[in-house]
């Protein structure tokens, strides 16, 4: 899989720009704040029909603009497929793929395959949960159109159940209700947590070698997924009882407390929770051998090899690392930004210099 051509009009600081990219490693180089995310920010909208920078999507609009236009031709092993998405000044957003108006953001999945890292990733290793959820999310989701379906049923479901927690809690007939709500997460919430298991342990295996390399042999990461949820069979019924089993609790809350949106994952370094002990530096390597294993995952899953968008990450990487790193990725279409590249591995090289693409 790789991005043949991007087009964008009127999109963040780019009133036009168009861009052709090379099959393997292509560099965005050039001042800080030129627009150099915002081009990897446009290709990763186009892929998972949201960006990984705001909730705000009206501030895709360039100022001034009453809309904005991200236009991107993907070639994959059989076929191409063309991507035009319209954003309007007030967030909304519209696309179509090969002409063909699409209604819901799951038809989009699938039809390109992005793993975005940036500084921000660190995210991933040493802040809440949360964070960890929504990469198992975005992965599992963009593989299996099944996951992320259940996924939309099982939060909707969370919602409503919540929402009843809240303004019924003291109702008579409360239970009756809560049984309904509660049937509905123990099914697509095993759903969730089974393909979680089998991803982790797959991702447990692919990143761990990534890191490996990276690290220099160093140090040994296990990545586990964490759940109240215990064994491998029956799962539905086991979560069904678990969600009962602290309904009082939930009441008093106001909130459930038992379920996949309460699951982790559990990140070792020679044993230690590295949660809890990382460095910094121990973060980044862990957040991009997790990353580079998403890829691997993906290509022996799919057949088809996602794009790589590595933002600002050589700064934070010395010369022999940048090379290791590089050097991993000339299998795959790999967009990197950076203020400046001379190193020996071949590249295309596009400048970016105030919403302006030029080639070299």
């Amino acid at each position: 899989m790789k991005i043949k051509s991007l087009e964008l009009k009127n999109f963040r600081n780019y009133s036009s720009a168009s861009v052709q990219f090379g099959d393997g490693l292509n560099v965005l180089h050039g001042q800080n704040g030129v627009g150099k995310t915002n081009l990897l920010e446009s290709v990763y909208l186009c892929s998972i029909f949201k960006s990984p920078r705001t909730t705000k999507d009206k501030d895709l609009v360039k100022l001034g603009e009453t809309s904005a236009t991200v236009k991107l031709v993907v070639e994959k092993k059989y076929r191409k497929h063309t991507i035009l998405l319209q954003i309007d000044s007030a967030g909304k957003k519209k696309v179509a793929v090969d002409g063909i108006p699409i209604d819901r953001a799951g038809e989009l999945l699938g039809i390109l395959g992005v793993v975005f890292f940036s500084p921000d990733e660190m995210k991933l290793v040493k802040e809440s949960p949360v964070e960890r959820r929504r990469f198992l999310d975005v992965g599992l989701s963009q593989q299996q159109k099944s996951y992320f379906i259940s996924l939309q049923r099982y939060n909707k479901t969370l919602k409503q159940k919540n929402n009843l927690l809240k303004e019924y809690r003291y109702s008579s007939n409360i239970d009756d209700m809560l049984d309904v709500w509660d049937a509905g997460l123990a099914k697509e919430g095993a759903i969730l947590i089974e393909r979680r298991k089998q991803y982790i342990a797959t991702l447990n295996d692919a990143a761990g070698k990534f890191h490996n390399i990276i690290s220099g042999q160093k140090e040994q990461l296990k990545l586990s997924y964490e759940t109240s949820i215990s064994g491998a069979d029956d799962i539905s019924q086991k979560l069904l009882e678990a969600i009962k089993a602290s309904r009082q609790k939930d009441k008093e809350l106001g909130f459930c407390s038992v379920g996949p949106h309460r699951d982790d994952i559990k990140i070792e370094l020679d044993g230690k929770d590295s949660r809890k002990f990382a460095s910094q530096g121990q973060q980044r390597t862990i957040a991009l051998a997790m990353k580079l294993g998403e890829v691997v995952i993906y290509r022996d899953d799919i057949g088809e090899t996602p794009v790589l968008l590595l933002d600002d990450v050589l700064s934070e990487l010395d010369e022999n690392r940048q090379k290791i790193l590089l050097q991993m990725t000339n299998e795959f279409q790999t967009l990197l930004t950076c203020t400046q590249y001379d190193l020996p591995v071949p590249a295309s090289k596009f400048l970016i210099s105030d919403g302006v693409v030029k080639r070299g």
